[in-house]
């Protein structure tokens, strides 16, 4: 069994004490620098101060691009299957099926 890794993890200056798997630690990592980097740009472009705000905005930032992901993939989901159907109607006939 893998050995836990203790990692202290700093998000909009409150540091995270943490007990992960070794292997999770790069991605939490680049995480707080992304939450980090975006908290530090609402703070400066909107005049936020209120840590808790920023923190929302932050969440709110990044669950609407996995919820959009989401559509767009299930768009483009459903836009091949309509196209497969498409390809498949041709080919039957063509084979005079």
């Amino acid at each position: 069994m893998e050995e836990k890794l203790k990692i202290k993890l700093s998000i909009a200056d409150r540091v995270y004490p943490l007990t992960i798997d070794p292997k999770q630690e790069e991605g939490l990592r680049k995480a707080a620098k992304n939450i980090d980097n975006l908290a530090k740009k609402f703070e400066q472009n909107y005049a936020v101060r209120d840590k808790q705000d920023v923190l929302a905005m932050c969440a709110l930032q990044f669950a609407s691009k996995i919820e959009q992901g989401g559509i767009d993939r299930s768009e483009n989901t459903t836009a091949a299957v309509e196209r497969l159907k498409a390809l498949n109607d041709l080919v039957h006939s063509k084979l005079g099926e």
